[in-house]
């Protein structure tokens, strides 16, 4: 199973500078893949080429770009550039997004947000596999009157979509590559998100899809410490609620009951039991919740755990 972390360096002087670092150390320690999240900071696509292009062999990803205020042209202008800069070590995550930011920050209704990923998802696959696109949904219009292929990128890009709903993820079983759940613990990874995703798949002939579980996590012995500062962070998720639905179904009541804080068997165990529960991948994010040295600590367990 592949073990990779989400790097967060926006507290940093310099964004782009320490991502860079951070991945050197991610890599150092036999970690496989580094994910940036998308915020209306800095741009995740840029980040991923930059940080792909100078840490040779580390895999980078995107998690994830919400669908609303974007356009499948650009988001694959994008994608295909990082494609190229990192020769084929670049995926591409997609997400609803939110009614709280679509609406308080882009003035646009969050409406029929499936549907919209339904279209997005048609209009980007043709564009990042043959540069060209002639999409004319209800929602989404994606025509290329000039090519839109980026040389270098010609084996395409994964396709990976936060889903976690039944919609969403028959969506994203029939239209994408896999998924990349968060704070969806195992339980509700075995019950209720894999076996709907596969299905789906299967139902369209598609090939098995990927299961990038997204854990929010760090290996400390400041047990209570850390999870009372990881209730604070996390709240804001127990508003959304695609991510109270899922905290729920993983047996949690706040979304800090979904992360995984503890020693390195403690994290180990919980790191097995999502491969168990049919996680593909695994992506350690918050690892720095409890300073410099438990992040070090944490990655080098996750990168035992990959080797």
């Amino acid at each position: 199973m592949t073990v990779g972390v989400a790097l967060n360096a926006s507290g940093a002087e310099n964004q782009v500078d320490a991502s860079v670092r951070l991945a050197e150390e991610a890599a150092a320690a036999g970690l496989r893949s580094a994910w940036f999240g998308q915020t209306f900071g800095a741009d995740s696509p840029q980040l991923a080429a930059v940080v792909g292009r100078e840490v040779p062999g580390l895999h980078v990803g995107t998690s994830a770009i919400p669908v609303f205020g974007r356009h499948p042209l650009v988001v694959s202008s994008q994608a295909q550039t990082a494609q190229a800069a990192t020769h084929g070590r670049y995926h591409l995550g997609l997400a609803l997004g939110t009614k709280l930011l679509t609406e308080g920050g882009f003035g646009l209704p969050f409406e029929r947000p499936v549907a919209r990923l339904r279209e997005f998802l048609i209009a980007l696959r043709q564009l990042t596999r043959t540069g060209t696109a002639d999409f004319h949904g209800e929602l989404l219009t994606a025509s290329t009157p000039i090519s839109a292929r980026v040389p270098g990128a010609e084996s395409g890009v994964p396709l990976l979509v936060a889903a976690m709903g039944p919609q969403a993820l028959r969506a994203s079983g029939e239209l994408a590559d896999g998924i990349l759940p968060y704070l969806a613990g195992p339980r509700a990874l075995e019950n209720h998100i894999v076996p709907a995703l596969t299905a789906a798949a299967q139902a369209a002939g598609r090939p098995a899809p990927r299961i990038v579980a997204l854990m929010h996590g760090v290996v400390t012995d400041d047990v209570d410490s850390v999870r009372e500062k990881a209730t604070e962070q996390l709240a804001f998720y127990e508003q959304i609620p695609s991510y109270a639905r899922v905290i729920e179904l993983s047996g949690g009541r706040r979304a800090s009951d979904v992360a995984v804080i503890g020693d390195e068997k403690t994290v180990a165990d919980e790191v097995r039991r999502y491969r168990d529960a049919g996680a593909t991948e695994v992506v350690f994010s918050g690892s720095e919740i409890a300073g410099e040295a438990d992040r070090r600590r944490t990655w080098a367990l996750l990168g035992e755990l990959a080797g």
